[in-house]
């Protein structure tokens, strides 16, 4: 009997594609709705509507999403999940990042690299084959998009930042160079995630990071509360002269590191478990004291190390300033190491980049696409924590 009824509710639909203006594209459009469908259920453990045990997340509404076909423009209701955010399986092959990457070999052409080098990269791509017409065609309105982004304005004011710098092998004037391109990432006053700045910088020294900051400046940044970096003393110059006001916290799993680089190899899982606890501890007070108990205990075992922690420790617990913020996303960088790390993970495939603006087009196409996801996903800080904190810090003041 469910056969027969399953086979009736087909036969309808076929009627209706069959009687539609485009049969085939509605047919393709209904299909891919159903795997959008099935695929959202299997990422929240339940269906749309039901209450079930399993359920592990909640939709929370479609966003609008063209998508391009050999059969025609179908626009897609791709549902949105509150934590995770949610891009169809049949998009992600068409993706930005996709067509960045296609540019990096046709750029890779350009300049000269070897065909068998190149069919390499693009056989990794799925590319089978490139002519030179096909090569020769850049797509400018992707180079558009890019500049765009890292151009955008910006909201006056952000409560925390995040600075880390990516390194990559770049071809510049037939030589092969290790480049830095800084990233930086913020939570605004909603509590979402956002990439400020996507900027090659030649090194890193006062000069060029007080350039970067200038250049937020004009985009229309005004206030930063905080600002997450590893110890650089360029940066800290940099914020300090043209981020008045800014409070700097020292990544502490960076800090850790460096204290460790002074500890025996068979006694760093031992500190380092002692070391954690300072930065665990529920407030300043009380990393205080284990910061002094850890001291007197390793002073004369390792004094270089007990040096390193004393002339730091400052700087690594300003996190305790904003204690209605997670003192776990604004003590280190590990939000945007982790980001760095799955750039990486997809850009390998290129080796060495063509150029400086391959290499930023496509870092920049992969952030485009993570700040969509951001969108659709829950609050990195609580929107409510971030208020009352702002209330408790210029109010005092």
């Amino acid at each position: 009997m469910a056969k027969k009824n399953d086979t009736a509710f087909f036969e309808n639909k076929l009627l209706d594609f069959v009687t539609s203006t485009d049969p085939m594209l509605e047919m393709l459009q209904w299909v891919m709705d159903k795997f959008m469908e099935i695929e959202v259920a299997h990422k929240t453990g339940a269906e749309k509507g039901i209450h079930a045990q399993s359920r592990t997340g909640y939709r929370c509404g479609y966003r609008i999403r063209r998508f391009d076909t050999r059969l025609g423009t179908v626009y897609l209701s791709v549902p949105k999940i509150r934590q995770g955010g949610y891009i169809p399986f049949f998009v992600t092959e068409k993706k930005r990042s996709e067509q960045a990457l296609l540019q990096v070999v046709q750029e890779c052409w350009l300049n000269g690299v070897s065909t068998r080098k190149i069919e390499h990269i693009a056989k990794k791509l799925g590319i089978e084959s490139l002519s030179a017409s096909e090569v020769s065609q850049i797509n400018s309105s992707l180079d558009q998009m890019v500049d765009e982004f890292r151009k955008r304005r910006l909201e006056a004011e952000y409560p925390v930042i995040w600075v880390d710098a990516l390194y990559e092998k770049i071809r510049d004037n037939h030589r092969i160079v290790g480049k830095a391109v800084m990233v930086i990432k913020a939570v605004n006053l909603e509590g979402q995630q956002e990439i400020l700045a996507v900027e090659p910088m030649e090194n890193e020294s006062e000069e060029t990071y007080s350039a970067l900051f200038r250049r937020l400046r004009e985009r229309g940044l005004e206030k930063v509360w905080l600002c997450v970096s590893d110890a650089h003393k360029g940066l800290q110059a940099a914020i300090r002269k043209t981020m008045p006001g800014t409070t700097w916290q020292r990544c502490k799993v960076h800090f850790m590191r460096n204290i460790l680089a002074y500890v025996a190899q068979k006694d760093k899982e031992k500190v380092g478990a002692r070391l954690k606890l300072i930065w665990k501890a529920p407030d300043e007070k009380s990393a205080r004291a284990l910061k002094d108990d850890f001291c007197e205990e390793y002073e004369k075992s390792f004094p270089k190390a007990v040096e390193c922690l004393e002339e730091g420790f400052e700087d690594s617990i300003q996190f305790y300033a904003f204690e209605e913020l997670d003192s776990r996303k604004i003590s280190s960088t590990n939000t945007l190491e982790r980001l760095n790390r799955e750039i990486r993970r997809r850009s390998s495939v290129v080796g060495i980049f063509p150029s400086t603006n391959a290499y930023i087009r496509l870092i920049t196409c992969y952030l485009l696409e993570y700040s969509e996801d951001w969108q659709t996903e829950r609050c990195y800080i609580n929107a409510t924590s971030i208020k009352v904190q702002k209330e408790i810090l210029f109010n005092a003041a």
